[in-house]
């Protein structure tokens, strides 16, 4: 079928703010350029993050009503732990206000000024984590995995021959090994079970703990279901259940494959360690049995778990990316191919050949599709990822702009709208221009940082207050 039926009926909704194009360019020059420092309520399509933003159901706001309260021994943390369990065989699970805490709580242990830690691609924050320890973190991606035109099917798998020579080189600076599932940086695109059986192989062989990131780890089964030699007739929970039983640990953002608006935690099996984390999470989190929750939140978290790995959900979360990529792709715009499992990525430097990467053409198209329509969207390429521990410049692997889909919060018309304005955009493309950095922190500057624009081009030009100005279609 051409139409995507969403395996669900809307039951509470809100409004959308409809704003202009002069509104948005205004708004886009008072935000110094910057989309994290918009309004919500002046983004007509949110597609920042899938993060937190998607809808919970109405067996989830009934969860809600469930939580307990109590400081310590809620029974809220008992189901959380259990559903957590049902899924994730760890023996010590921690829980925490959302992936980031987890990663901090773990690299306050496993980091340190020496330490090296790989993965397939580290993603922002746990990236941050790691150089805010001290610790360096090193991306070992397969080569098909920085190719945006790879139809591999798990082009987020690590390369398993680099990372056993970077094992051998680095040896007892490596503090643990990670894997992103799915890889989000490198396109939301997913590791296969094979490969994440060899990655804990090379971590045990070398004596290394094996950590999974395993925020999208559903989309990521259903990958595995669906593409990987013998695994299409397996439920999705054994699946997910055969990823997590290769390693050691894994950290966690609830708010992605969680179904839930905030949490997370930190899994463990190694007692010592865990014992190292509840000290830390006592002292910047909370208690061991709500770890900076709610018991409310702990209670979403749980139903989430059992919704996230329904079929019909995972095929509908899929076949939109899948139809967003089609569309596009008939458009001539070029896109990370095959479908990720949260976002569309556009490759910016495909498209905007004529904007250097250290001018960011990810910037520039993620100003242009927010001054054009409304669409909010992320930059993945070398603001994100450009600026090395050191302090300086260096491109990013990919010029990539990603549309993170909110997990049961848009319809296929929203779908079509990201479409009409992307058809829009491409008739001015060649005249968006980039931008400066203006002003930035010492890590994750992409939150926070302020643009300015480059001057050039005829009809993209800055007025005398450095306003962007994108040509308006006729009729």
């Amino acid at each position: 079928m051409k139409t995507i039926f969403e395996p669900f009926r809307i039951k509470s909704v809100e409004p959308i703010r409809m704003t202009t194009r002069d509104e948005r360019r205004e708004l886009l020059r008072e935000a110094h350029y910057n989309l994290f420092s918009l309004q919500s309520k002046d983004v007509l399509i949110d597609l920042l993050t899938d993060s937190g933003t998607g809808a919970m159901s109405a067996n989830q706001w009934a969860a809600i009503m469930r939580g307990d309260e109590s400081y310590a021994g809620s029974p809220s943390f008992d189901r959380f732990v259990a559903a957590v369990g049902n899924l994730m065989p760890f023996e010590h699970i921690i829980p925490v206000h959302q992936g980031r805490a987890a990663e901090a709580i773990l690299f306050s242990i496993l980091g340190g000024a020496g330490n090296n830690i790989p993965s397939n691609t580290h993603f922002d924050t746990t990236r941050g984590n790691i150089e805010a320890s001290g610790a360096i973190a090193h991306d070992l991606v397969i080569a098909e995995g920085n190719d945006p035109a790879s139809l591999h099917p798990f082009k987020g798998n690590m390369d398993l021959k680099r990372l056993e020579a970077y094992l051998g080189e680095h040896g007892d600076t490596v503090p643990c090994v990670m894997l992103t599932i799915t890889n989000n940086a490198g396109g939301g695109q997913p590791v296969s079970l094979e490969n994440i059986r060899g990655v804990s192989k090379l971590a045990r062989d070398f004596g290394k703990p094996f950590i999974i990131d395993g925020c999208r780890f559903a989309e990521n089964a259903w990958f595995i279901k669906s593409r990987e030699p013998g695994q299409g007739n397996r439920s999705i929970p054994d699946i997910v259940r055969d990823c997590f039983a290769c390693a050691d640990g894994m950290t966690m953002s609830a708010k992605k494959d969680g179904m839930a608006n905030i949490g997370g935690w930190l899994a463990l099996n190694d007692p010592d360690m865990a014992e190292q984390a509840r000290a830390r999470l006592i002292q910047t989190e909370g208690f061991p049995t709500y770890g900076g929750l709610a018991g409310r939140d702990l209670e979403a978290i749980a139903q989430g778990l059992e919704e996230v790995v329904d079929e019909d959900y995972l095929r509908y979360r899929v076949a939109t990316n899948d139809y967003i990529i089609a569309r596009l792709d008939e458009l001539g715009v070029p896109v990370v191919k095959p479908a990720g499992g949260h976002a569309v990525f556009v490759d910016a430097r495909q498209w905007l050949p004529h904007i250097e990467p250290l001018a960011y053409p990810g910037q520039a198209l993620v100003c242009g599709l927010y001054e054009t329509g409304g669409i909010r969207s992320c930059e993945i390429g070398s603001v994100m990822f450009g600026r090395q521990p050191d302090g300086s410049e260096t491109p990013a692997a990919m010029e990539l702009v990603r549309l993170a889909i909110p997990r049961r919060t848009y319809t296929q018309s929203h779908a079509d709208y990201i479409v009409e304005v992307f058809a829009e955009l491409a008739e001015v493309r060649t005249e968006l221009r980039g931008f400066r950095i203006a002003q930035q922190p010492r890590l994750l500057r992409h939150f926070s940082c302020s643009f300015e624009p480059l001057g050039g081009g005829n009809a993209v030009t800055a007025d005398d207050a450095g306003v962007l100005q994108l040509p308006r279609r006729t009729a």
